[in-house]
């Protein structure tokens, strides 16, 4: 069954150089993400996935077309939506003068619950850090504390917008292993890359934008076989890199 429904999402911004003009950054997509998967949208710089999780997380206006999130509509009902929803972002900002355990008992607060700070600095494998300032945590570290705060609310949805970006690669599979837990936990999960491997290894299905367009969506088994030209020696077949490159002719940070 289907937690996400996008059908027709739109969104447009003036041209930079000519504001009498508009473009769409997100251009009639349609999306059904089904509860309990891990669902991924990849797609080059500007290609619209972050505008697009951005609009299903109610922090930008939809211009058209309807997005509903366990059946609420996320234009009519934006902090309902928030409420059963959990948000990573590239980047955050704390209060530095607090200390993890005290920002995430703060963070609860504004959703007026109660948490056990501990128990989820446990599961993100951070409790040796609990007194710790965010200022002294590594790069994977923030990343996994990250994801600490948007699980607060306890959410059904949880949306993750390039969590291993600049990682090295150990604290990478650290935090892909905490994806995988989370998701048998019957999380639901929605994430941007520009790691292929990662789309690959984490992803159930996934959806590749290019100029605010899906243009391909399936399994990521099922996308090599269709659009993956045949290397000339093993492996078999392709991989999701060479997918992406078939479908958009350019790598992803071009």
């Amino acid at each position: 069954m289907a937690i996400i429904e996008v059908k027709n999402l739109a969104k447009q911004y003036p041209l930079p150089d000519n504001k009498s003009k508009s473009f769409f950054a997100v251009d009639g997509i349609s999306l059904a993400i089904e509860a309990g998967e891990i669902f991924g949208i990849l797609g080059p710089n500007g290609a619209g996935k972050t505008t697009t999780l951005e609009m299903l997380e109610g922090l930008v206006d939809i211009d058209g077309g309807t997005a509903f999130i366990d059946g609420i509509d996320v234009s009519k009902e934006p902090y309902k939506v928030k409420e059963i929803i959990g948000v990573q972002l590239q980047a955050n900002e704390y209060f530095d003068n607090l200390s993890l355990l005290e920002l995430l008992t703060l963070f609860a607060a504004l959703y007026s619950r109660e948490i056990d700070a501990e128990d989820l600095l446990d599961k993100v494998n951070l409790l040796e850090k609990a007194k710790a300032k965010p200022g002294n945590l590594s790069g994977g570290q923030k990343q996994r504390f990250s994801i600490a705060c948007a699980l607060v609310n306890n959410p059904k949805v949880l949306f993750l917008d390039e969590p291993t970006t600049g990682l090295d690669p150990q604290a990478k599979r650290n935090l892909w292993d905490l994806v995988l837990e989370l998701n048998k936990s019957g999380m639901t999960i929605v994430l941007t890359t520009h790691n292929m491997e990662e789309a690959e290894i984490l992803c159930q299905r996934i959806a590749i934008m290019d100029h605010g367009k899906v243009v391909a969506e399936d399994t990521p088994q099922n996308l090599i076989l269709q659009h993956a030209a045949e290397p000339p020696t093993a492996p078999l077949h392709g991989n999701i890199e060479d997918v992406f490159l078939a479908l958009t002719g350019h790598g992803l940070r071009d």
